[in-house]
């Protein structure tokens, strides 16, 4: 039926072609109006689109076919064209009140990517292909993130943003669009609850600091009882320590040291002390 129209269309505007034509002979002025009348069939048929468009053409109001980048010609009046962008989409999912499931309130947006891959079955199945997705991904963000836990929520962006990309895409399939990528941008909370999460951050960081600070006067320590038992040991390791220390307080004026007891006269103590007790036993 439509085949037949198309004909009856192009058989009308020969028709009138071919008076024009023989008019202009006749009438040398008319042949303005001739070229007038082609050039205008020729705007009306005349279509070229770009490499990142789908062409979807309908004829009488049917599904007659589409065309890819190029230059194409349809039958005026009869035949109508919808232009669908095929590149990567973005759309915004705006920003949702959430409950999570411990029962804390936070507003989450995000960002949708997807590209159409049937332009004939996003034209004819879906209003709105843009609006029903912005939509569903809207109801898959409260779906998911209210069944999630506010710790589960600020630190699994990525699984939540795969989660609501394959409630999508289930649902989008039937669409002729696929679902690329959705990402979570921003997750607000109320401004007491991010004070007492500061807060209990600061707590962490120092009893972290607090931790390492004991642990780091534990190995001081045993390092300090080793080398002491190193230098009791060794008979001449205590003068070469002390002469060692008095070295580090460097030349200068201001640095007067005073030894109370001679050294040598420490270790000749320690010597007679040590001959009593083995007489003794």
């Amino acid at each position: 039926m439509s085949t037949a129209i198309k004909a009856l269309v192009w058989g009308v505007i020969g028709v009138i072609a071919l008076i024009l034509i023989g008019v202009s002979i006749i009438s040398p002025f008319m042949v303005f109006f001739l070229l007038a009348f082609l050039g205008f069939v020729f705007l009306l048929s005349f279509r070229y689109i770009y490499e990142y468009q789908s062409a979807v053409i309908f004829t009488l109001g049917r599904y007659s076919g589409s065309r890819g980048a190029g230059v194409f010609f349809i039958t005026p009046i009869v035949d109508d064209v919808r232009i669908v962008d095929i590149r990567i989409l973005t759309i915004d999912i705006p920003r949702q009140q959430v409950i999570t499931k411990d029962n804390v309130p936070v507003s989450i947006n995000g960002v949708v990517y997807f590209k159409v891959v049937d332009a004939s079955i996003a034209i004819i199945k879906v209003q709105d292909y843009l609006y029903a997705v912005s939509q569903y991904a809207q109801t898959a963000l409260r779906d998911v993130a209210g069944g999630m836990t506010l710790d589960q929520v600020l630190g699994e962006r990525e699984k939540i943003g795969k989660d609501i990309e394959l409630i999508v895409e289930r649902a989008s399939k039937n669409w002729g669009v696929e679902v690329t990528d959705i990402k979570l941008q921003d997750i607000d909370m109320p401004e007491d609850l991010k004070r007492l999460m500061s807060r209990q951050a600061s707590s962490e960081r120092e009893k972290r600091a607090t931790i390492i600070k004991a642990e780091g006067d534990r190995m001081a320590a045993d390092n300090l009882a080793k080398a002491a038992d190193i230098m009791t040991k060794s008979p001449g390791a205590m003068q070469l320590r002390t002469l060692q220390t008095i070295d580090g307080l460097g030349p200068t004026a201001s640095n007067t040291v005073v030894l109370a007891v001679p050294v040598d006269l420490m270790e000749l103590v320690k010597n007679i002390n040590s001959i009593a007790k083995t007489k003794k036993k």
